[in-house]
């Protein structure tokens, strides 16, 4: 098979070209501040070499444009929010946990009826159909063209979520509806907030998707367009045009992926330097871990499936001050190539300090030649120290552990490390985020309660229902491989009561691929 990744980070946008497990070409170029132009013009860089103009199977893009729009309160749309659950959950209701300046955008009209479902799948109420129609019928009077809906339990039983959409797609036809249960986990309040999110994201969605394959056209390149996942696998353009929340954090994770692809290594420390920011994570069997914790985007608590990393702001385009000397946090991001002394500009930057050192050769050597040697030995030092008191903190064991170095800032990270057997760089290191992009796979995932079975037999029917989400969304059934199992007795609830999380990812299927064009 052959795909292009692309990864679009703050400072950069990488291309790369992957042909029969074999990177045959990477590019970087900076990012714009329109985005898709950029992605054009890394493709155009690409394309440019004759090895990599050839026909491809696939493209895949890894974007900020979601999460962006979310904290920086910008692109979002207001949304019908309807609630099925009644009477229980009255005293909380949608958008009560958000920042007051992002509800207030978001927040069109509010509605909670009754219904919903128990833990264990049982009718809590009876759906109340007529408040549904008189609330489809006050969102489409108001001209909302967006909706969220959540029931209580639903990733238990979605019936009473799939008749609301019914009902909705009945009496304002034109109104896009995010279910929640094809969003989140079990955990009422964050699976909502993750619907509410994709709702309001509904328009931006469609034209930033639109504007990717625009920029794929224009490149003459004839593939399907596929997004990256917060979990490192991919989903199909269309998937994504409804799911744009599911892409909040793919960035970070590309690069892990991209890792442990160049590296063949499965379970390691990652740092990935960027322009901006250093992201730290750990590898395991061949993903990055999970967090447990409730993660918060833009403010809003969310149950969504996201790396555990610590991210710093520490990168090539890091500023320097010099009394005392310190690296970062601030970064002048995609304007480095104008405003690094090296390349003609005003301000000392990370990247000057390591032309200065020799540890790259880039832009004009002599505009950094009066810097002091104290001042280079104090910044590179601070660097590490950094780097080293981070990495550390994000380490599950005691023992020594081997780190991948990537990204376009690697130079950044010293020969040696404390807590760290041995420091791994590899060749296209620093375009790992598009390499990661370009052979990610295709993830399903069940979280239920289980009732009155064996441990065995409940992960077994969780990773079987997991296996036919990811088949449903494009996975070749036979390369599906267990990537993370988790499982929690309730002992509160009768009938040997189990909660049971299992991920599964796979190869892309290539008819599916055909069919996506």
């Amino acid at each position: 098979m052959k795909r292009i990744g692309i990864d679009v980070g703050g400072t950069n946008t990488d291309a790369v070209l992957i042909a029969d497990d074999k990177v045959v070409h990477s590019v970087k170029s900076a990012t714009t501040a329109d985005v898709t132009s950029g992605i054009l013009a890394a493709l155009k860089a690409l394309r440019s070499n004759p090895a990599a103009a050839v026909p491809v199977d696939a493209v895949v893009i890894g974007t900020t444009h979601f999460i962006n729009a979310v904290v920086q309160r910008r692109h979002l749309q207001q949304i019908g929010a309807i609630r099925i659950g009644m009477p229980a959950s009255a005293s909380l209701p949608p958008f009560c946990d958000w920042p007051t300046d992002l509800a207030a955008l978001v927040n069109g009209e509010t509605f909670m009826l009754e219904g919903g479902h128990d833990y264990d799948g049982r009718p809590f109420m009876p759906l109340d159909i007529d408040g549904l129609k008189a609330a489809a019928r006050a969102i489409k009077a108001k001209g909302l063209r967006s909706v969220a809906v959540a029931s209580s339990f639903s990733p238990l039983d979605p019936s009473c979520e799939t008749t609301a959409r019914e009902i909705l797609a009945e009496i304002c036809p034109d109104v896009a509806v995010t279910l929640s249960h094809d969003l989140g986990r079990i955990g009422l309040l964050e699976r909502e907030n993750a619907a509410l999110l994709n709702a309001a994201l509904h328009d931006l969605a469609v034209t930033t998707v639109a504007a990717f394959r625009k920029a794929i056209a224009d490149s003459g390149i004839d593939a399907p367009l596929f997004l990256t996942q917060n979990d490192g696998t991919v989903m199909q353009a269309e998937i994504a045009t409804a799911f744009p929340v599911m892409s909040f954090a793919s960035g970070a994770t590309n690069s892990m992926r991209g890792a442990a692809y160049l590296s063949g290594l499965d379970d390691a420390m990652v740092v990935d330097v960027g322009g901006t920011t250093s992201d730290i994570g750990q590898l395991r069997h061949g993903f990055p871990r999970e967090a447990n914790a409730v993660v918060e985007v833009g403010g809003v608590r969310t149950l969504f499936r996201m790396p555990d990393l610590l991210s710093i702001g520490l990168g090539g385009g890091s500023h320097v001050e010099q009394n005392p000397v310190r690296v970062g946090p601030l970064s002048v991001g995609y304007r480095l190539t104008s405003d690094a002394l090296v390349f003609g500009g005003d301000r000392l930057t990370a990247t000057d300090i390591a032309v200065a050192a020799g540890l790259i050769d880039i832009g004009d050597r002599a505009r950094v030649a009066h810097l002091p040697k104290s001042v280079i030995d104090a910044a590179l030092a601070d660097a590490h120290r950094q780097l080293e008191g981070d990495i550390d903190r994000m380490k599950t064991e005691a023992g020594d552990v081997p780190l991948l170095a990537v990204g376009g800032g690697a130079f950044l990270v010293p020969k040696r490390l404390a807590g760290i057997s041995k420091i791994i760089r590899v060749p296209h290191g620093d375009c790992a985020n598009a390499v990661g992009a370009a052979i990610a796979q295709v993830s399903g995932e069940a979280d239920q309660v289980f009732r009155d079975l064996t441990r065995d037999d409940a992960i077994a029917a969780a990773r079987g229902i997991a296996e036919e989400r990811a088949v449903q969304a494009g996975a070749d059934r036979k390369t599906l491989k267990t990537v993370d199992v988790e499982d929690m007795p309730i002992a509160y609830l009768p009938g040997n009561a189990l909660r049971v999380r299992v991920r599964v990812a796979g190869a892309i299927a290539e008819p599916k691929i055909g069919a996506a064009a």
